[in-house]
């Protein structure tokens, strides 16, 4: 069992983000007699993957949809499913940004050797 801070400081998060995760619906510890959050392996595990989707930059609502997915279908068929729906939408646009991306560089690389040019004429 963990508690928000231990999360926070394993995944370098605020408490802040992992309350905001709860109202989403991504996260749902359990609570203490005093009200504490107290957080499960499965939380962290969770946690874990909405890091990782954010990190791929999946919308918090495409990592709900999900996840929640493994809650309706334990066999997991329906995760894995539109997870890699999901990750072939990304995988087109991250190609995409990186065609964009040498392009730039390209133009970059054009334009310093005309103004090097320049100089030394």
């Amino acid at each position: 069992m963990y508690c928000i801070s231990d999360l926070a400081r394993e995944f370098g998060v605020t408490t802040r983000t992992i309350r905001y995760y709860e109202e989403l619906g991504l996260l749902n510890p359990e609570r203490s007699e005093g009200g504490r959050r107290i957080y499960s392996s499965s939380e962290l595990a969770r946690l874990k993957l909405v890091i990782r989707g954010k990190r791929f930059g999946f919308s918090l609502e495409e990592i709900k949809e999900m996840i929640l997915l493994f809650d309706e279908d334990r066999t997991g068929e329906k995760q894995l499913k539109r997870t890699i729906e999901y990750g072939e939408e990304k995988l087109a646009e991250v190609n995409e940004r990186i065609c964009e991306l040498v392009e730039i560089k390209e133009e970059i690389e054009k334009l310093m050797i005309e103004f090097k040019g320049r100089l030394n004429e």
